[in-house]
């Protein structure tokens, strides 16, 4: 992993100015909202999300959150149903998280969805996080700013704490005044909550005017990184090879050459960028069987194994 020299901004006009720069050259910047310190990229940038995976050092490609300046910035990206539209408007600008139905043509890598038709989206409600989104003028993926696995960060001493030399900068904006992360519902149909947080269940659901559907219900979503096969190209898959036998298509890595290439040069962190799209594009392909060459299971190759791993999973 590259070391970088973290800078430690101030919440001012240069801090937030910088770390727009930072977010735009695809670099990473820990910033404060409500809830937590979030870890920054450009939404719409494979490489820099997958840095993301990288310094967090997260096991598995799970959908990230992309935070937005606007309910009008979210609009053009997501569908929004009238359930939708009422919590955004009780709870926006808030410590809400909303799974909504993907517009066709939006811009957002695929990392940040984990290939699904889905995008979770937020408006934060803290200055800081308000200012970075104006100056910015995208939608910026980020999970918490800490080590997979470990407490997620309420003052930006945890974030160098805990990621130091693995970002580019942090925000100094104070301390998280709630300290735990958004609530995350889904309205792709029925609502359904899918994360207990910030904002308590019984005033989403006076918001609504009926119950959510709770985790463990038959019709609720289960959370994508849960999955065993997910996303799954409808080709079965055969890993580790290093050759396509004569009916497969292959995807290759580094040396072992292939239909399509993760990553010709064997640098982890393109191959997790083009990870979604290669998955995809065998689909275009209509391919009924493919192989897959083999993926170090270092860094950011344990994420990428792992997604793998998922797709070739046995299926119904």
């Amino acid at each position: 992993m590259m070391k970088r020299q973290l800078q430690r901004l101030r919440p001012d006009t240069h801090g937030i100015t910088t770390a727009a720069t930072f977010l735009r050259a695809g670099g990473l910047v820990s910033f404060p909202t409500e809830t937590v310190y979030g870890l920054g990229a450009n939404a719409c940038d494979d490489a820099a999300v997958a840095r993301i995976y990288e310094a967090k050092g997260r096991p598995s490609f799970n959908p990230l959150i992309a935070h937005l300046g606007s309910r009008d910035a979210a609009e053009k990206l997501c569908r929004f149903n009238q359930d939708a539209k009422a919590l955004a408007a009780a709870f926006w600008p808030g410590a809400l998280t909303l799974v909504l139905p993907l517009k066709n043509g939006a811009k957002v890598s695929k990392l940040v969805t984990a290939g699904l038709e889905t995008l979770a989206v937020r408006m934060p409600d803290h200055p800081v996080a308000t200012a970075l989104l104006s100056a910015f003028d995208g939608p910026i993926a980020a999970p918490s700013a800490n080590p997979s696995g470990r407490v997620s960060p309420t003052t930006a001493d945890h974030v160098v704490a805990g990621l130091g030399d693995r970002i580019d900068a942090v925000i100094d904006g104070g301390p998280c005044k709630v300290g735990v992360e958004s609530t995350i519902v889904s309205c792709v149909d029925k609502p359904a909550l899918l994360r207990a947080g910030g904002i308590p269940v019984e005033a989403l659901e006076a918001c609504l005017g009926q119950s959510l559907q709770r985790p463990g219900d038959p019709s609720v979503p289960v959370s994508p990184g849960q999955l065993a096969s997910h996303y799954a190209p409808k080709g079965k898959m055969r890993l580790n090879a290093r050759h396509a036998e004569a009916d497969e298509v292959m995807l290759g890595f580094g040396p072992v050459e292939g239909d399509l290439n993760l990553s010709r040069s064997g640098d982890l962190i393109e191959a997790a960028a083009n990870l979604f799209a290669c998955l995809h594009r065998l689909d275009e392909m209509q391919a009924s069987a493919i192989a897959v060459s083999p993926i170090p299971d270092t860094g950011l190759g344990r994420a990428i194994n792992d997604r793998l791993r998922r797709a070739a999973a046995p299926r119904d």
